[in-house]
């Protein structure tokens, strides 16, 4: 008997008990866009629908061994990464993602949840900024995360910045803004950033951002070029929102679990 194949996304990311963001997130979205998720636990958090209030990072040399693993049994179509855990993280995945340059990495920068709480320390910025940045094809900041990597409150200068330390491309996202529309906005090194509009929906919800890098990361491991994905991704969790879900008393989560027709 033949099996089936689908594309395979690595998914290197946090726990989030509420379910709203990380990993189950990632999972969702990868699955219901037509891939297979490869999940490796980057740390523990203590959260709910409102807030972040403690994570604890898992045991890099486990982290190492489980990369190891997977990747010698399971080819993998496209890498994304999330909440790392600390700076020993990074480290790992650094050293891993040496031996698959080849392999498209969407990194989606998780510095803060959108209650407030701290999800990466100076250190754990630092590392990624100089270790990992360079190595991804993407990553998918939102406004917030962006002034904070890129050091200005002015998205270009920002985006311009992090190009200049080794960023391949940066999605800046739109999601946190309060306009009628989200604005999501591609910088590379074409001399004109690409801009994607879309109808905001009111409201914050919780676990937005983790789900469009994961997006991203299915339409590229599925071959589809950096922009097709981004458009796929954004037009998916656009309907993820329409169809959210009252989880907690806090931001309401994105029904990932809807079927996807392209």
């Amino acid at each position: 008997m033949s099996h089936y194949t689908r594309p395979q996304v690595l998914v290197l990311s946090g726990l989030d008990p509420s379910g709203g963001a990380g990993i189950q997130a990632d999972i969702q979205a990868i699955t219901s866009l037509g891939c297979h998720p490869l999940p490796v636990l980057s740390c523990l958090t203590v959260q709910d629908t409102r807030n972040v209030y403690g994570a604890e990072a898992v045991n890099p040399e486990l982290i190492r061994q489980q990369l190891r693993c997977i990747s010698e049994d399971a080819p993998i179509h496209a890498i994304k990464t999330g909440a790392l855990g600390n700076s020993a993280v990074v480290e790992v995945l650094v050293e891993f993602l040496g031996k698959y340059p080849d392999i498209p990495v969407i990194t989606d920068p998780v510095i803060k949840a959108a209650g407030g709480g701290d999800l990466a320390d100076d250190e754990l910025l630092a590392t990624m900024k100089e270790r990992l940045f360079p190595l991804a094809e993407m990553i998918t900041p939102n406004g917030i995360e962006l002034a904070l990597l890129g050091e200005s409150d002015n998205a270009d200068e920002a985006a311009r910045k992090l190009l200049e330390k080794g960023c391949t491309s940066v999605l800046a996202t739109g999601g946190h803004g309060t306009g009628i529309r989200i604005t999501n906005t591609l910088y590379n090194h074409s001399p004109t950033p690409m801009t994607w509009d879309i109808e905001r929906i009111g409201g914050e919800y919780h676990g937005t951002g983790c789900t469009l890098a994961a997006a991203i990361a299915a339409g590229r491991a599925q071959g589809l070029s950096p922009r097709a994905a981004i458009a796929q991704a954004q037009n998916y969790v656009h309907r993820t929102i329409l169809h959210a879900l009252a989880v907690g008393k806090g931001q309401p989560v994105p029904d990932r679990g809807i079927l996807w027709e392209r």
